[in-house]
């Protein structure tokens, strides 16, 4: 049976109008991009292991890059200094501030430890299920960034505010004996305490405010993206777990990701087509 007509006054037929259904996904694949490179459909079993490898790896490198002391110590107090020269340098007062409000300072610390990489793989699931021809472009951005990063953490040794001397940064973590950073308390001998430049922090919470901002429908969900790597930016001075240029290389580090991404697609995620085009049609 061919698709369903409407007989008009002149006794022609006409196609009936679109549905909701059909209106969406022809606006959705009329401002989509042909790519360079055609997207194939994620498999699942593939996607869960190349994550769970590609994380491994990554602490790995991470954690085994020498923690050379003298020259992160050396580093932080250049990045101070040229932070005061350039009038930013107000990480040690928002430090100060938030550790007098426990609970804000608590929340902070777990916030720090956790949502960085639940809201990572909750986006990359998002991704995978509702816009699978978008995933692979996204998810080598955010595979770039993470590599460029571990480089930077080899080239520069970078201590954070809260292991300098003579300054007065609070390491929240240990002062409100909360399970937090990697690098606090019990855990930093299994964790690089060195490694604050780029900030991933930065880096993938960008990552994922932009996937939302773009590709979510509702209103708040756009400005809940909008707005995460601005609190995560608040979160990781205050907890002095980082610079302000610390959050600048993690976003130097997308830059990176991104225009890999680009130049192998040929277009940006939210340019794709929502639907990988099933082969032969």
């Amino acid at each position: 049976m061919g698709e369903a007509t409407v007989r008009t006054l002149e006794g022609r037929t006409a196609a009936p109008p679109p549905t909701e259904d059909r209106a969406a996904a022809s606006a959705d694949s009329g401002s989509a991009r042909s790519p360079r490179r055609v997207p194939r459909r994620p498999r699942l079993w593939f996607e869960v292991l190349l994550i769970a490898v590609s994380y491994w790896t990554y602490s790995l490198v991470r954690n085994a890059v020498p923690e050379q002391k003298a020259a992160a110590l050396r580093n932080a107090d250049w990045v101070w200094q040229a932070e005061r020269t350039l009038h930013i340098a107000v990480e040690h007062t928002v430090n100060q501030a938030v550790n007098s409000v426990t609970w804000l300072v608590v929340g902070m610390n777990y916030y720090y430890a956790t949502l960085h990489f639940v809201l990572t793989i909750g986006v990359l699931v998002w991704l995978y299920r509702w816009h699978p021809g978008r995933y692979a472009a996204a998810r080598l951005a955010l595979f770039a960034t993470t590599a460029v990063a571990l480089l930077g953490y080899y080239l520069y040794p970078l201590a954070p505010p809260r292991l300098m001397d003579g300054i007065g940064f609070v390491d929240t973590v240990v002062v409100h004996h909360t399970w937090g950073s990697m690098a606090s308390g019990n855990l930093a001998n299994v964790s690089n305490q060195y490694a604050a430049m780029p900030s991933m922090h930065i880096g993938w919470s960008t990552w994922c405010g932009l996937t939302i901002a773009m590709l979510a429908r509702p209103v708040w969900a756009k400005v809940l993206g909008a707005l995460y790597p601005v609190l995560t930016l608040v979160v990781i001075v205050s907890t002095a777990n980082h610079f302000w240029l610390d959050a600048v290389g993690g976003v130097l580090c997308l830059g990176f990701g991104s225009a890999l991404s680009y130049a192998w697609f040929g277009a940006f995620p939210c340019r794709l087509a929502r639907h990988v085009a099933l082969q032969g049609a």
